[in-house]
């Protein structure tokens, strides 16, 4: 299975890049992994909302032009469907098996995504009510989908 994740703004603090980088080596022995960036824009303190959704259409364009047609597009939202580990390594073993070969999952900027990108995903999904920034996101995401495949492996994972 390939995984492509999406993500809008890059890692710029050391300990970010180096968790990520070892979810990355550990999934290695599961999946087929690829991190594409996009650049985020620059929000400013006070953006009126029409500043707000001009930044959100020109992060949804750029992400649109990274998504393959073919792929099965998972976006993280506070509003999308909240799973346990197990119900997510389900999910993702589901997919499998159905046919599903590569999953993209998206990562927002500060502001979100664009409606046009929530509208592309065949699913959304909620790791929490709460806002975490977009560097943490993709660590947790990472985390989660190495935890869920050692879950379809059958194999230990600290709970």
């Amino acid at each position: 299975m390939k995984i492509t994740v999406i993500t809008v703004g890059k890692l710029k603090e050391r300990f970010f890049r180096e968790a990520a980088a070892e979810y990355e080596k550990r999934l290695g022995r599961y999946c087929r992994l690829e991190i594409r960036e996009t650049a985020d824009e620059k929000t400013p303190d006070g953006a009126s909302e029409t500043e707000r959704e001009l930044i959100l259409k020109k992060e949804g364009a750029r992400v649109a032009k990274l998504l393959p047609d073919d792929a099965y597009v998972v976006t993280l939202e506070i509003e999308g469907r909240r799973f346990t580990s197990e119900a997510f390594a389900g999910e993702i073993e589901r997919l499998g098996v159905s046919g599903i070969g590569h999953i993209v999952f998206v990562i927002g900027g500060s502001l979100g995504l664009h409606n046009s990108i929530k509208k592309r995903a065949d699913l959304a999904v909620s790791f929490s009510d709460m806002t975490f920034p977009h560097q943490l996101m993709r660590v947790v995401l990472l985390e989660q989908i190495y935890r869920a495949f050692r879950i379809i492996n059958r194999e230990p994972y600290h709970k």
